[in-house]
């Protein structure tokens, strides 16, 4: 498998900084009560003008916003600055959300303030505050995986991601909690702390970018980066009311993301609105020499897909194909999600969509073939953290020893759980009747989504079979917990991009709980599926899909 941790000899140069007094669970941040009038009362005492606080419109592109203000001396990005990390103080005691924050953020959003004033070119991302999920490697913050095994590691090196970003003028405000090295839905399964849902602080965020798609619905931060193996962007994106994008296998480059499953890990983006998604998913495209699986494409200029919602003819999207798959509307499914997505598909309908139901025979088959591929997979890329290689190392008088005991105590039960099962799938006596069949469905499910995407532009489907659950109540129940993977697993056996937007509510928590609509498509068609996406989310009316938690804040 490709080790996406360890860097190439010509970045060796970069110093490896030892943080040893940093850990992820030492935020020291005052609690507050979770009335938006406390949020709101606290963050309005810093001397920070009120546009850095608010959002133009429910849908316009924060990332624009700030550009147009950065450039007309309207707002600082020190201001900007101040307003986020106020809002994240008096937020993360209740969401957890983090697991370090930078201390950097304010010296950079200085150096871009000088730059502007002495008329220098500041990128297209010039004071955006981007969370990064912490199995996404940065020089300058730990990346710990979630895992105890790598407690206060630091990476040499930036994840390419990263490293772009940053190029282009980004600030990465922290990283983000996550299920231990990606193997979750819920977010309990890090090894520091659970994060909790804007929504309703007393239900998860969903998993395992939940820190991620909890910091964006939060404000905490403008934009973040998550890991997607079979569902880890989406999923959140839809039980948190933001918007989630899996781009097509290739598209982003995997290094410096520590490997999960190889064939099926890929970087992708989690943001307020379709627009800022898509320029972030612009801004980490691209081919990179150090990643061999990533496409040599050319990477398409995806905001000339954004239309302002002036513009926008009666039935912007007519014409268009959409297939329902029937086989995520059947049992098991919350009723209020159902009709969320039905409801989904006459905004569609009205919008010139024409709408039919689709069947895609296999899709039932995804989730076991996830599962054997996704566990085997890990059995050998987690074989690294042995405490000699990768990871902190026990005390022992015996090299077996010293493999076993680092092990058990670094890695957590849902982690020691799949290691076990994919050992256990690639064994010489099953190998046949799990690992083969297993890739044997795989390729069943990509060559029914290709008949589906043949007859339709794009298809159509709940990102999850219900909205945010309580947290606890399925954490000794995995099985129910990995049942709830059925609605992203087959995009990521398959490859291709999925886009996933709030287009309703379901009843639950203070004000109600967001279900999100997931939009699938062909193989590098992300633009099909970001204009349809921006059109919708522009045109979709009676919703507001800020949690209670800031709605004091955020008008």
């Amino acid at each position: 498998m490709l080790s996406t941790l360890q860097p190439p000899w010509s970045l060796s140069r970069f110093p490896l900084h030892h943080l040893s007094s940093i850990k992820p669970r030492s935020l020291t941040f005052t609690s507050v009560s979770s009335s938006s009038s406390s949020l709101s009362s606290s963050i309005n005492s810093l001397p920070v003008t009120t546009s850095a606080l608010t959002d133009p419109s429910p849908y316009s592109s924060q990332i624009l916003t700030l550009r147009h203000s950065l450039l007309c001396r309207s707002l600082t990005a020190t201001q900007l600055a101040e307003s986020y990390l106020a809002r994240l103080r008096v937020t993360e005691p209740q969401l957890n959300s983090f697991l370090h924050i930078s201390d950097n953020v304010l010296k950079q959003a200085q150096e871009i303030d000088d730059k502007i004033d002495k008329g220098e070119d500041v990128g297209p991302l010039a004071g955006v505050l981007v969370g990064v999920k912490d199995n996404i490697c940065t020089a300058d913050m730990p990346s710990t995986g979630g895992s105890r095994i790598l407690e206060n590691y630091q990476a040499p090196y930036d994840a390419t991601t990263v490293r772009r970003m940053k190029e282009k003028g980004a600030i990465v405000v922290g990283k983000t909690n996550l299920d231990e090295f990606g193997m979750g839905s819920t977010t309990e399964g890090s090894g520091f702390k659970v994060t909790s849902n804007p929504w309703d602080v007393s239900r998860v965020p969903g998993g395992s970018s939940g820190g991620s798609a909890a910091a964006v619905s939060a404000r905490q931060c403008m934009v973040s980066l998550g890991s997607d193996t079979g569902g880890s962007v989406r999923q959140p994106a839809s039980f948190c009311g933001v918007v989630g994008l899996k781009p097509t296998y290739g598209r982003v480059s995997r290094f410096g993301l520590m490997a999960y499953a190889s064939s099926l890990d890929v970087i992708g983006c989690l943001g307020t609105s379709v627009a800022d998604t898509g320029i972030l998913l612009h801004a980490i495209s691209g081919h990179d020499r150090y990643d061999a699986t990533s496409s040599r494409r050319e990477v398409p200029d995806y905001t000339s897909q954004f239309t302002s919602i002036n513009l926008v003819e009666s039935r912007p999207l007519k014409g268009l194909r959409i297939g329902l798959i029937r086989e995520t509307l059947d049992d098991g499914v919350d009723n209020g999600v159902k009709s969320a997505i039905n409801g989904a598909a006459s905004h569609l309908e009205e919008l010139g969509c024409i709408v039919t139901e689709v069947s895609l025979p296999s899709f039932s088959l995804g989730l076991p073939a996830y599962y054997i591929l996704a566990a085997s997979e890990s059995s050998s890329n987690l074989a690294r953290y042995d405490g000699v290689r990768y990871g902190n190392q026990a005390v022992a008088d015996e090299l077996n020893l010293l493999y076993g005991d680092s092990r058990a105590k670094g890695f957590g039960p849902e982690v020691k759980m799949r290691i076990l099962m994919g050992t256990y799938a690639l064994s010489a006596g099953y190998y046949d009747a799990y690992y083969k069949r297993a890739q044997q469905v795989r390729t069943l499910i990509r060559k029914s989504f290709k008949a589906a995407l043949d007859a339709n532009d794009i298809l159509i489907c709940p990102a999850a079979p219900s909205a945010a659950y309580k947290i606890g109540e399925k954490k000794n129940d995995p099985l129910a917990m990995y049942a709830g993977d059925i609605m992203t697993v087959n995009v990521n056996l398959a490859g291709l991009p999925a886009l996933v937007l709030p287009c309703g509510f379901v009843e639950g928590g203070p004000a109600g709980l967001p279900v999100g609509l997931q939009i699938i498509g062909a193989a590098f068609d992300e633009e099909k599926l970001l204009k349809v996406g921006h059109i919708f989310e522009q045109t979709l009316q009676g919703y507001r899909f800020v949690p209670p938690l800031i709605a004091g804040d955020v008008v």
